[in-house]
C-alpha cells in the first residue's frame, strides 16, 4: 500500500489553526486575573436613561398623531 503523506500522524490533539490553543490560554488567563470589579452605577447614567425613555414616549406619541 502506498504511503499516504496527507494522512494523519503522530498525536492529534494539535490545532493547526491554533485556535484551541489560543481559546485555552486566554480561558486560563481570565481565571488566573480574577474577576473583575464592576463600577458601581452613577447618577448621571440613569439620568440619561429617564430621559432617554422619555424621548422615545415623546417621539412615538408624534408619530401616532401624525398617523391619524
Amino acid at each position: 500500500m502506498a504511503h499516504n503523506p496527507h494522512a494523519p500522524q503522530g498525536p492529534q490533539e494539535h490545532d493547526p489553526a491554533g485556535s484551541t490553543q489560543m481559546f485555552r490560554a486566554f480561558v486560563d488567563d481570565d481565571t488566573r486575573s480574577g474577576p473583575n470589579p464592576t463600577p458601581a452605577s452613577s447618577g448621571g447614567s440613569r439620568l440619561g436613561l429617564i430621559l432617554g425613555v422619555a424621548a422615545g414616549v415623546v417621539i412615538l406619541a408624534v408619530v401616532a398623531w401624525l398617523a391619524f
